[in-house]
């Protein structure tokens, strides 16, 4: 119970329909303001609310700090990533190593059958004595993007009753419930940011990784200074301080294709350069028919997100080494990023199975139209693993 909505509403529905629910909330992190804005989940003012709904339901709460556990596996992972050039997803690490794996052993501690979360998902039988993930029925709710490295021991246990619901009709039975946190603000995406700016935390956490260099064209002109590269994403267009002249030349709307964390330079260039055609994956996670390794050698068709923002795209996905594996998309994906992850969906099931999925390590940039040199495949920081 994060002290939000979605989680409220389950708790209530286990209870309107018999179960003994005992209600869990995770403390994460304390980073002042943050307990007190509306709007982060874990923090002071959401374990208020999460205790509030525990006493409105009559069940059980118990608040539980994992906020060592969290800083190691997902703050620290977070800012590392990030100061390497990566683009992180923290909610992948939170659910794989916190909720999904401390969280569910306090959950067997305690003797409960099953784990139960506010995540819009869909869990089922898959008619092999095991269980399968599906994308939520809302699809501008579903959070499978962020759930991929749910292993099948897990989802055994887990159950998602939000599956099948849209956010409008969770918040209408809150109010039925007469629950207080039915109109409260859902939290941010990264949870852990009091201000919104990532930057802080990474400065604060990894100050010496901060190096100030150059913005380089993707044709090797230098075109200014930068003051560190945890300033800049991949694709992004706006604040790169440029100005509408570079070199004495007019320009096309510039891009950051490459954060070079390791020489501190950012790579800039025209937006065709941000198509990508392949990725290499790391820490691949499968949770489909057979093993990841029994895929035919040629590949399988899958559909692939590569953020949690896109619809999944027609790929196809091959087997590598070392749980690693390769997916080819039909159509160039842009501002594809390492760090991010990439999610398989079954091409066959409408319903949108979901298969794994696994970390970007390397990209492959699509074959460029015009006079430009070729950047060189973005891989991530040498000797680190991307947060899982």
């Amino acid at each position: 119970m994060s002290g939000g909505v979605d989680s409220s509403v389950v708790a209530a529905l286990l209870k309107e329909q018999g179960y003994d629910v005992v209600g869990v909330t995770m403390q994460l992190y304390d980073h002042g303001e943050a307990t007190h804005r509306r709007g982060a989940c874990c923090a002071g003012r959401d374990i208020h609310d999460a205790r509030s709904v525990a006493a409105r339901l009559g069940i059980p709460h118990f608040v539980l700090d994992y906020e060592s556990r969290f800083r190691e596996k997902v703050i620290d992972e977070f800012a590392a990533s990030y100061a390497s050039g990566e683009t992180p997803v923290p909610c992948v690490a939170c659910n794989q190593f916190i909720k999904f794996a401390d969280l569910m052993e306090t959950a067997k501690d305690l003797g409960a059958h099953a784990l139960a979360t506010g995540h819009y998902i869909s869990a089922r039988d898959d008619g092999h004595g095991g269980r399968a993930l599906y994308r939520a029925k809302d699809a501008s709710r579903d959070q499978s993007y962020f759930l991929f490295a749910t292993t099948r021991e897990q989802l055994r246990m887990l159950r998602f009753p939000l599956g099948d619901y849209a956010k409008a009709e969770v918040r209408e039975m809150a109010r039925r419930i007469g629950l207080e946190v039915a109109d409260k603000p859902d939290s941010q995406d990264i949870c852990f940011v009091p201000t919104g700016r990532y930057t802080d935390v990474v400065e604060k956490l990894a100050p010496a990784s901060v190096v100030p260099g150059e913005i380089v064209h993707l044709d090797g002109r230098v075109l200014g200074r930068h003051a560190g590269v945890i300033h800049y994403t991949i694709g992004q267009r706006r604040g790169l301080g440029l100005g509408p002249k570079v070199a004495g030349r007019d320009v096309e709307p510039l891009y950051v294709l490459r954060l070079d964390a390791a020489n501190a330079r950012v790579v800039v260039g025209p937006r065709e350069a941000l198509q990508t055609r392949a990725v290499t994956l790391r820490d691949v996670n499968w949770i489909g028919e057979g093993t990841l390794s029994s895929l035919p050698p040629d590949g399988v068709d899958i559909l692939a997100r590569v953020r949690s923002t896109r619809p999944p795209v027609p790929a196809r996905l091959r087997a590598g080494e070392d749980g690693g594996a390769s997916v080819a998309f039909a159509s160039n994906e842009f501002g594809v990023s390492p760090g991010q992850a990439c999610v398989f969906y079954d091409a066959d099931e409408e319903d949108g199975r979901v298969l794994g999925g696994g970390f970007i390590a390397a990209i492959e940039p699509a074959a460029l139209t015009m006079a430009l040199k070729a950047p060189p495949p973005l891989r991530a920081a040498e000797g680190r693993r991307a947060p899982r």
